[in-house]
């Protein structure tokens, strides 16, 4: 299979998992509970204060920033799917944790698209403390954006190692300790033979 092809399907494999999820928990929260209504189990009623499912609705950005600005969002959302199918393909296949954050990337915006296309408005529910409620899009741009940071703190530190000589240059063999010790133990029974 041409890789191309097989790093599309892998980056639409995250995506499709992400975004089923995101619709399938919004689709729930608008059948079962009424707009501006709150659930929680009876057990566990008393997190209400810090943690419930709602049912909300957003018109602006993730965490209800920029309210009334659904156009402007659906625009945007649109040119971060174009830009991250465009630019998938010159990602290394080493980068995986940038490959992760564009597949997360394009579910966030994807699953949030899907509503403002079909309501022109996104459907919120998870609510923690005073923090704004958001969704499974909205938790998936901002996993993206933790894993996209930590590739990058992982790859400079990489490069940090490399550059003081405690990492082999790409492409060169490296030898472990074991296997010196053992062949510093065979040149040495030879030299005992050989005596």
């Amino acid at each position: 299979m041409n890789s191309k092809i097989k790093d599309y399907l892998i980056l639409l494999g995250v995506a499709s998992i992400v975004v089923a999820l995101d619709q399938w928990t919004k689709w729930l929260v608008r059948e079962n509970i009424q707009y501006g209504g709150m659930w929680l189990p009876d057990s566990l009623i008393w997190l209400s204060p810090y943690a419930r499912i709602v049912h909300w609705y957003n018109s602006g950005a993730a965490f209800g920033m920029f309210q009334n600005g659904n156009l402007i969002f659906t625009i945007l959302a649109f040119i971060v799917i174009g830009a991250i199918f465009y630019y998938y393909p010159f990602v290394q296949n080493e980068d995986w944790t940038l490959k992760l954050a564009m597949g997360l990337q394009l579910a966030g915006a994807a699953g949030n698209l899907i509503d403002r296309l079909m309501m022109d408005k996104v459907t919120d529910f998870i609510s923690i403390g005073t923090f704004p409620v958001f969704n499974v899009a909205d938790s998936s741009i901002t996993i993206g954006v933790v894993v996209l940071l930590l590739g990058v703190w992982i790859r400079e530190r990489k490069e940090k190692r490399k550059a003081a000589g405690l990492l082999p240059p790409t492409g060169t063999m490296s030898v472990s300790s074991e296997q010196l010790s053992a062949s510093s133990d065979q040149s040495s029974n030879t030299t005992g033979q050989g005596q």
